[in-house]
């Protein structure tokens, strides 16, 4: 497989690093553009050491929509986890956006869909002083992806096939 590596950076409000690590560029479909992970690729949370990732997944980075999405393969126990975050911008090599800390997980086992960390975001609020439109986006946001997750409208159907573009055979 030969795609080319792109760095994958999520920063926090206030500027700082937070989860970032490489993955290959895998293309782009009517949902925006799509990046995977082999089994044993790393990432670090801000300048924590390195985490391993047994499992490979693939992340949608949409063109105008204030969210990502990651597709986890097997056994993970979430199928997709999505965050909330500014709109994903692109320089070059590099795709950045702000993780406003809301995400809509669906789980594998059950099919249950879960908005987490309402309570970060609400800290974060007051910490990083998140203007209104930020604080209206990040709602907006998760109540459309809560219904199109839990509906399994495109693209949260099924499993994307660029995911068996980074899954090794068993």
């Amino acid at each position: 497989m030969s795609h080319e590596i792109v760095k994958v950076v999520y920063r926090k409000y206030d500027g700082s690093l937070h989860w970032n690590h490489p993955a290959l560029l895998l293309g782009e479909d009517e949902h925006g553009v799509w990046v995977g992970c082999p089994p044993g690729s790393s990432g670090r949370r801000g300048q924590e050491p390195p985490v391993v990732w047994d499992e490979p997944f693939v992340i949608l980075f949409p063109r105008d929509a204030w969210w990502t999405a990651t597709f986890n393969a097997a056994p993970y126990k979430a199928e997709i986890y999505c965050d909330v975050s500014t709109v994903p911008r692109w320089n070059g090599d590099e795709v950045t956006m702000i993780d406003l800390d809301l995400d809509v997980i669906r789980m594998r086992k059950d099919g249950r869909v879960l908005l987490d960390d309402e309570d970060e975001f609400e800290e974060h609020q007051v910490r990083y002083a998140y203007p209104r439109e930020v604080i209206e986006g990040a709602r907006a946001s998760a109540a459309t992806l809560m219904e199109a997750v839990t509906a399994r409208k495109a693209p949260f159907a099924s499993p994307p096939h660029w995911l068996s573009l980074v899954a090794e055979p068993r």
